[in-house]
């Protein structure tokens, strides 16, 4: 069993740190606020990864650990304390361990309802999303070992903002379709797992994964069904956005190839649960 970092334990994180102390992993839980109360098999150390002097009691004979932050806020100076300042310090303090970072498809600046896959081409245009790619190369150049996993939009209990934004009657583009990409949290935590088990097996890994389910829809289409479910009104048509971003459809060929399968595979799957759940 491998000893495992885990940095940044939100949701995420934290599901991931019970599910891989039940494989048996000795897992050690880095956050800024641990938890007043946790499992007893999860060490959770109180650390601010921007402050090289939180990190000088931090063990340095991790084999595995997951990089999985959240910015204190969605401006350059919050990235680049987790994504730049943070993971340096990370990395001088772990020189030889095996890092999986969680990134983001916000780093593909596509905007015609293209598909694209792990060798797209990643030079997004806002700040925010070019130093998480500046943190996903520094990885993937420091050991051929790192992977970066690059999530669509993350959907699941307490984060259900189509389900809130469907209950408004939005104004939705419907011509030419505008494609929406989400992963559930379940599958987050699933595809994680799965890739450490890949490697701790011996299988040979891509530097890249990108993780979305198995079906990029219209919004259009998403909305609509949505209200249909919700038994609200349904969503207008919005006059083409010339300027809208990040228009694209995520493949994830390669991760199913490796043989993960999606517990969630449709929005209508992971969708239908949580209206079940208000009901």
């Amino acid at each position: 069993m491998a000893k495992i970092l885990i940095v940044g334990c939100g949701a995420i994180g934290s599901e991931l740190a019970g599910v891989l102390s039940a494989q048996g992993h000795d897992v050690t839980g880095l956050k800024r606020k641990p938890p007043l109360s946790a499992s007893c098999s999860i060490e959770y150390i109180a650390a601010d990864i921007s402050s090289s002097a939180d990190l000088a009691d931090l063990d340095t004979d991790f084999t595995q650990a997951f990089f999985i932050v959240s910015p204190d806020g969605r401006n350059e100076q919050s990235y680049r304390a987790v994504y730049e300042t943070g993971l340096n310090n990370l990395l001088a303090k772990l020189p030889e361990t095996h890092w999986l970072m969680i990134s983001s498809t916000s780093v593909y600046r596509q905007s015609q309802g293209e598909w694209v896959d792990e060798d797209s081409v990643a030079e997004p245009d806002n700040i925010t999303s070019r130093l998480i790619r500046q943190a996903e190369q520094t990885l993937m150049d420091l050991n051929p070992a790192n992977i970066v996993v690059r999530f669509s939009g993350i959907y699941g209990p307490k984060r259900e903002y189509l389900l809130r934004l469907a209950m408004q009657a939005p104004a939705i583009q419907q011509t030419p379709a505008y494609f929406t990409n989400r992963i559930h949290q379940q599958d987050c935590v699933g595809v994680l797992s799965f890739l450490l088990e890949q490697r701790l097996t011996g299988n040979n890994l891509a530097q890249c994964y990108l993780a979305s389910d198995d079906d990029p829809a219209p919004t259009w289409e998403v909305m609509t069904w949505l209200a249909d479910r919700l038994h609200c009104q349904p969503p207008t048509v919005k006059a083409v956005d010339a300027d809208a971003g990040m228009n694209k459809r995520c493949s994830n060929t390669r991760l199913k190839a490796l043989g993960y399968r999606f517990q969630y595979p449709s929005y209508k799957d992971g969708y239908m649960e949580l209206i079940a759940a208000r009901k």
